[in-house]
């Protein structure tokens, strides 16, 4: 079976719409940048849903059939659980990242 993309794949997220100032409504209406702000975020979760649910439905499912297995029903509980702990990771890790440029951009400017 392929497989397209890992934990950290975005499957294609970063489509230029990201911001509203990508999108040209740098000077736009504050409300109007906070519902696309929040409708972005929506479908970066859908897109992560997704995501983590191709991934589990290829790792846990052998064969469909009317009923879920214990063995499939506890595959996914545990692929659900590391797919959410791997993205905290990953989110944690850039966050990490980004405060240690930060602050490594202030101390060459002072």
């Amino acid at each position: 079976v392929a497989r397209r993309g890992g934990f950290g794949d975005t499957g294609g997220a970063g489509n230029g719409m990201d911001s509203p100032s990508a999108a040209g409504l740098g000077s736009a209406d504050p409300q109007l940048q906070r519902f696309i702000e929040v409708e972005t975020q929506k479908q970066r979760f859908q897109q992560l849903v997704h995501q983590m649910t191709e991934l589990c439905w290829e790792k846990c499912m052998d064969k469909p059939g009317p009923k879920l297995d214990s063995r499939a029903e506890t595959c996914f509980v545990n692929c659900v659980e590391r797919f959410i702990d791997t993205s905290q990771f990953i989110l944690n890790r850039l966050e990490q990242t980004q405060k240690s440029k930060s602050a490594f951009s202030e101390s060459l400017s002072d």
